[in-house]
């Protein structure tokens, strides 16, 4: 039988996901493939998969998608994982650097400083270790893990699902589960059998990471930090994100120098 081929994201919000796909049975109908969520949309896209945790601003790209999963990464108010940082307050920010590794966080980002902040800074793609490249006027979005000893570095830090429940009154959903193609009902079943097991699994996938993050507490991030059940409110956000991002896309608001 040929295995369904799945692209997970690799940071800790997921660990519970990846414990619960290689801790069921299910581990044996499956290729757990993991990446950045970058590489999960481009796997998605170019059909090398079957099924990524992508981020959700690739979802207007794909020619046929399905969510497959009332799983996601989203959270309710402050996440601590997707920040934009900064030596000056948002009015005296000229330059934001964009991380590489998602498209979510920087459309979410790029919405924000449109309709909420009301700023107009210049933005740049950002290549790898551009985190040293912020200082001054030159602010600079972080994602993932690396946000854990970096955040306390700058003068401000702007928690970018935070923002948007400011904003919104809504949580907000960085990735959810999509099947480029049709699946059989029963696998999808399945597959999500195993992502709920893993939530139900938070303690012991707190002490497999336990050498990762010795100083970083999980507990709090798994359970107040990440909101995994895509429910009605984070389906009406995620909506409406796609809805500013359209309108934005099609204003030619997301030019990039």
């Amino acid at each position: 039988m040929e295995k369904i081929k799945i692209s997970c994201v690799s940071y800790l919000n997921s660990k519970p996901f990846i414990y619960g796909l290689t801790e069921s049975e299910i581990k044996n109908e499956i290729d757990l493939q993991l990446d950045i969520p970058s590489v999960c949309a481009e796997k998605l896209e170019g059909n090398r998969v079957d099924i990524g945790l992508v981020p959700v601003a690739i979802l207007p790209e794909l020619e046929e998608y399905h969510i497959i999963s009332n799983y996601c990464i989203g959270a309710d108010g402050e996440v601590k994982s997707v920040l934009l940082l900064s030596d000056v307050p948002l009015a005296e920010i000229k330059n934001i650097l964009l991380d590489h590794q998602s498209r979510t966080s920087v459309m979410l980002v790029r919405v924000l400083a449109e309709k909420f902040w009301k700023i107009s800074p210049n933005w740049k793609d950002a290549e790898e270790k551009f985190e040293d490249q912020i200082h001054g006027t030159t602010a600079g979005v972080v994602i993932g893990d690396r946000t854990f000893t970096l955040s306390s570095q700058f003068n401000y830090c702007y928690d970018l699902s935070a923002e948007w429940k400011k904003f919104t009154r809504l949580p907000f959903v960085f990735a959810c589960w999509v099947a480029n193609k049709k699946l059989s009902e029963d696998f999808i079943a399945r597959l999500n059998d195993s992502l709920g097991m893993g939530l139900q699994h938070i303690s012991e996938v707190i002490r497999q990471c336990e050498k990762e993050f010795p100083f970083f507490d999980m507990e709090d991030y798994f359970t107040k930090r990440i909101s995994y059940v895509l429910d009605e409110d984070k389906k009406k956000s995620l909506q409406l994100f796609l809805k500013y991002m359209t309108e934005m896309m099609e204003s030619d608001l997301l030019k990039i120098v």
